[in-house]
């Protein structure tokens, strides 16, 4: 697509009552169409993740984490969906080729359901992230449960238009890391591998977005790979992260994205 066509389709979305959304949304499409393209960071290669083989991962929670080789992340977005940032994130990671996973809180999702079908659509992993994110360990069993099984149900809904507990795609993270056994073996019975992390923003915790980018790179300069934590709904992050993904091509940290074992999609071997 030509320069002047960008231009001329700007100009037209610019008019509309929702130009914003809709010129995003657009982006990320267009530039989607074109990975991989030179000079992106790009996605290295698939990883298939199952609960027999890890039911748990991430150091920062559980004994193991991801097979990853040094310099290899996962990056992960926890909390959305939220229209005010989310297409933002979306249109960042489509302009340079990359795919994340997204761990979506049930109740914004019903509520948006058009863009948690946006980052499937873009290709991106959607794990589950409960119905309203409070804690789990703080609540009776019977509640957490529901917590769980709402989640899931909302997001499958949003996706495929039917409210099961089953999850398409079986990945999950407690809201703040917050456990119970009960709630681990709930999950592990269903097949539901967990995600703890390995490494984190900290970005719930209020900051300029170059204090973000520099406590996140120091501490990847340690852990040299691992598994991501962000959140798509901080406008601090969503600030910092075209730095943060510029600084992860310049220095040769290499994409993974994750999937369920069963899935068809992709290949462990990178491109």
């Amino acid at each position: 697509m030509t320069n002047m066509r960008r231009r001329k389709l700007a100009r037209l979305f610019a008019s509309m009552p929702v130009a914003a959304l809709i010129w995003l949304a657009w982006m990320t499409l267009a530039q989607a169409a074109d990975c991989p393209r030179k000079g992106t960071l790009g996605t290295s290669r698939i990883l298939r993740v199952d609960a027999a083989t890890y039911p748990r991962v991430g150091i920062k929670n559980y004994p193991q984490t991801l097979p990853l080789r040094d310099h290899e992340v996962v990056l992960t977005f926890d909390d959305g969906p939220w229209p005010p940032t989310t297409p933002k994130v979306l249109a960042m990671l489509a302009k340079e080729c990359v795919h994340a996973t997204f761990f979506l809180i049930g109740k914004p999702t019903s509520e948006h359901p058009e863009l948690a079908r946006r980052i499937a659509a873009a290709g991106h992993t959607i794990g589950h992230h409960t119905w309203t994110h409070f804690s789990l360990m703080r609540m009776p069993q019977a509640n957490a449960f529901d917590e769980i099984d709402h989640g899931i149900s909302a997001v499958e809904m949003a996706l495929h238009g039917v409210a099961t507990t089953t999850a398409s795609t079986p990945f999950f993270r407690f809201p703040g890391f917050e456990t119970t056994e009960a709630t681990l073996d709930l999950l592990q019975s269903r097949g539901i591998v967990v995600f703890g992390t390995d490494l984190w923003a900290s970005d719930w915790n209020k900051m300029t977005p170059k204090r973000e980018l520099k406590l996140l790179t120091d501490r990847l300069r340690v852990a040299r790979k691992g598994i991501i934590l962000l959140h798509d709904p901080k406008a601090q992050t969503v600030a910092m992260l075209p730095a943060f993904l510029r600084y992860l091509r310049d220095n040769h940290y290499r994409i993974v994205q994750v999937v369920p074992a069963a899935s068809a999609v992709g290949s462990d071997e990178a491109p």
